[in-house]
Order: structure tokens, then C-alpha cells, then sequence
């Protein structure tokens, strides 16, 4: 069974493709945004013992849960700490700083441990979102400020270490980027009416590094930025992937095409 990677830029459906495979293909192994996962670490942390029995010791009335959603890989704890539900001031944010993500790394070891993660999966049957792109090229781009030939130059040598034979990928993709986004801003608010995605997307725009380089102030700076993403990562997948991934319509692809791709033994080919 292949390893599937749903990719795409924030509104071009990817949760609701990763449902779908899922309920056509119960016997893969669903790793959403938050999950743990094997080769992604968005919303989990990255912790040496010495930090983790720190967190332990701080916060003793959720102890167990915390327990419960911590994985040890080596040296390093993982805790699925936006799984834990609690009223203890303080616990998300603390635990946020210890994601790899948002400039917290120095490149150096970003690469390192995107790197040896990836190289060290080799089990097959897994069905990932938003974990090949999404955070690690907003973290080159925004934080690291990464040029597109150097994060290039990233994917080529981390895909050159990746089990190629069982690797599929479904990129969503639209031209309408502008009509999409502002879809998304207006539906995903809370009960007030509060734009609350928007407003968190344009302050973490604002506050990169990337943003106060190129004063990005509203929505015509996001709009762009996400157009720029989607051309960069289109080139990863014509220059390092080629015909193991295959770019689809944002909600207009058809299931059948989308099952006859994914468990193709061929490479199958570029569209579907």
C-alpha cells in the first residue's frame, strides 16, 4: 500500500480529500494536522528529556494527559499538546515553544531534523495532510527567509533520501486564490462573527520576518504571498517529484480518478 501526502494551499479542501481517501481506504493510516505522525511535527513538540520532565513537573494536574499524548522517538519527547484540553493558563503556550516551526530552529537543525525523520520512515499505508509542504515551506519562506532556489535545493535533497516506490501525492490546486481566501476568512469565524482564522494568518504574516521585510500590512500581501507558495511549490513537484504526484482541481476532482492514482504501481501521471 503507498505512503499519500494531500497538499495544497490553507482553503483548497485538503481536510475534506483526506476524509474521503479515508472512508474509501479504511485500512490506511490517517495522520491529520496535530496527529502524531512519523515524519511531521506541526503542533507537536520536540523535546529533550530535561525540557519534557520540566513540563511534567510544571504542570502535575495534567500530568496523565500529557502522558498519554507524549511519544518518545530517540533522545526526544513528542507531545500532541493541542490534543490536551485544559483550563491551565499557560500550558498552550508554553508547550507552543517547543515546536520546531516559526523560526524556533536555526536552519541548520530544522533541515536536520526534517531530514533524519524522513529518512528514517520506511513503513508503507500511511494517508498524511499538509505534512510534505505546508509548514516547512512557510518556515523556510517567512522565518528563514529562504530563497526559492535554496528551498529547492532542500526538496531535492530530501526527497533523494525518501522510499520513492511507495510515495504518492495529491496536490490541490486552484488559479482562483483570491476567491477562495475570502471564502475561508468569512467561514471560518467563531460564534460572534469574528474572522478568526484571517486575523491569526495576517498577524503571522505580519510578525514574520518575511512580513516586516516586505511590510505586509492586508489582504492583497497574503493573497500574494499564498500565490508565490503555490507557484514554488508547483516547481518542487515538476523539478523533484515529477509523475508521483498528481495536480488535481480544488473540489472539483473525481474519487474514482483520485483511487486509480493513489494505488497505480506505475507512477501514474502528472494530472488527474
Amino acid at each position: 500500500m503507498k505512503n499519500i501526502w494531500i497538499e495544497g494551499i490553507q482553503g483548497m479542501g485538503k481536510s475534506t480529500l483526506l476524509n474521503r481517501i479515508a472512508e474509501q481506504v479504511p485500512a490506511l493510516h490517517v495522520c491529520r494536522e496535530g496527529d502524531y505522525s512519523p515524519v511531521e511535527l506541526a503542533w507537536c513538540t520536540w523535546m529533550t528529556e530535561e525540557e519534557y520532565r520540566q513540563i511534567e513537573h510544571c504542570y502535575q494536574p495534567i500530568r496523565e494527559e500529557i502522558r498519554k499524548n507524549t511519544f518518545r522517538e530517540g533522545s526526544h519527547y513528542i507531545v500532541t499538546y493541542t490534543k490536551i484540553l485544559t483550563d491551565i493558563s499557560g500550558f498552550h503556550k508554553e508547550a507552543e515553544k517547543f515546536e520546531i516551526y516559526n523560526g524556533r530552529k536555526s536552519i541548520q537543525e530544522l533541515e536536520k531534523i526534517i531530514c533524519s525523520r524522513y529518512w528514517n520512515f520506511s513503513d508503507t499505508g500511511y494517508l498524511f495532510e499538509a505534512s510534505f509542504f505546508q509548514n516547512i515551506v512557510e518556515d523556510l519562506m517567512l522565518f528563514h527567509l529562504r530563497s526559492d532556489e535554496e528551498i529547492l535545493a532542500f526538496y531535492r535533497k530530501l526527497y533523494e533520501g525518501i522510499e520513492k516506490e511507495n510515495f504518492r501525492m495529491l496536490y490541490l490546486y486552484s488559479d482562483q486564490m483570491e476567491e477562495i481566501i475570502d471564502f475561508i476568512k468569512r467561514e471560518r469565524c467563531d460564534d460572534q462573527g469574528n474572522e478568526m482564522w484571517y486575523s491569526l494568518m495576517m498577524e503571522f504574516l505580519i510578525q514574520s520576518p518575511y512580513g516586516r521585510q516586505h511590510e505586509c500590512q492586508g489582504f492583497s500581501d497574503l493573497i500574494a504571498h499564498l500565490r508565490h507558495r503555490q507557484r514554488l511549490e508547483l516547481h518542487i513537484i515538476e523539478e523533484v517529484i515529477g509523475e508521483r504526484a498528481a495536480i488535481i482541481p480544488s473540489k472539483e476532482w473525481k474519487m474514482e480518478e483520485v483511487l486509480a492514482f493513489i494505488s497505480a504501481d506505475n507512477e501514474g501521471k502528472s494530472h488527474v
